[in-house]
């Protein structure tokens, strides 16, 4: 969906875990088209063949956005990611493995990779190196081919202790690594409760950035539910000159389709 702000045009794509839970997974997508989006994004793939989510995009004449990289069952160590977790190795690599295998059949050109949680018994020197490590493994497997790695942080008040600590930390290890592989995710919703100050922030970090996703602060609802100045914010991002998507993250207050009203009242 292409929407007109006051700085120029965005592109804003469904996130279906977020978006439509009103309807079975798949029928979301013939339901965000019917919207408007031409574009979506979704944490995990895996439990449909990636011939089947293709063919559901390509029912609807969607663009799929980014996956996230596999994560691990509720309650294991790596239920939110492997990368983080100097015991998880194998199964790391094995997540990269079978996410570039997706986004190849998807035709995603972005792969958040998950840091996960750090480890209450590692020391943290080790766990941190082991991140850099495996993100740098991580841009061995996509380089050369037209997928994207991005970083990204969860606040610490919903997930304190998420191994990736702040988007500039993220930024700082994508440059360490292959600023032309990875690159930050810039979520409007992390940023404004770890640090706020997200015009500067993100002009700051647009260099790296990768993926954007957006939602209200607090309760995670649709922009304009809660106190970030989204007009501002979107405007700033069309006048930057970044060109990728925005991704809707957001648990909608009243029903995803009455909820869309904020992009008239806000966006355009």
């Amino acid at each position: 969906m292409i929407v007109e702000t006051s700085g120029g045009p965005i592109r804003l794509a469904a996130n279906l875990k977020w978006l439509y839970t009103e309807l079975p997974f798949e029928q979301r997508f013939a339901a965000a088209a019917a919207s408007g989006f031409t574009g979506v994004e979704f944490a995990s793939p895996y439990s449909l063949p990636a011939e089947r989510v293709r063919a559901l995009l390509d029912d609807a004449g969607l663009t799929q956005v980014l996956i996230n990289t596999p994560a691990g069952p509720a309650g294991s160590p790596t239920a939110m990611g492997a990368a983080y977790v100097p015991s998880a190795r194998e199964e790391f690599r094995d997540g990269v493995r079978t996410a570039l295998e997706y986004a190849s059949v998807l035709g995603t050109s972005v792969v958040h990779v998950m840091s996960g949680l750090r480890p209450a018994d590692a020391d943290p020197d080790t766990a941190f190196a082991t991140y850099v490590a495996n993100i740098g493994w991580a841009a061995d497997q996509a380089r050369g081919t037209s997928v994207r790695i991005a970083l990204e942080p969860i606040n610490k008040r919903d997930q304190p202790a998420y191994g990736l600590a702040t988007m500039e930390v993220a930024a700082a290890v994508a440059e360490a690594v292959d600023p032309e592989t990875v690159g930050v995710l810039f979520d409007v919703y992390h940023a404004q409760i770890d640090g706020g100050d997200l015009l500067e922030r993100f002009g700051r970090l647009l260099p790296r950035i990768a993926h954007i996703q957006i939602a209200d602060n607090p309760g995670r609802g649709e922009p304009g539910t809660g106190e970030i100045a989204y007009e501002r914010v979107l405007a700033r991002i069309a006048a930057s000159g970044y060109d990728g998507w925005i991704g809707c993250e957001y648990g909608p207050v009243a029903g995803t389709v009455d909820g869309l009203g904020w992009i008239e009242r806000i966006a355009r």
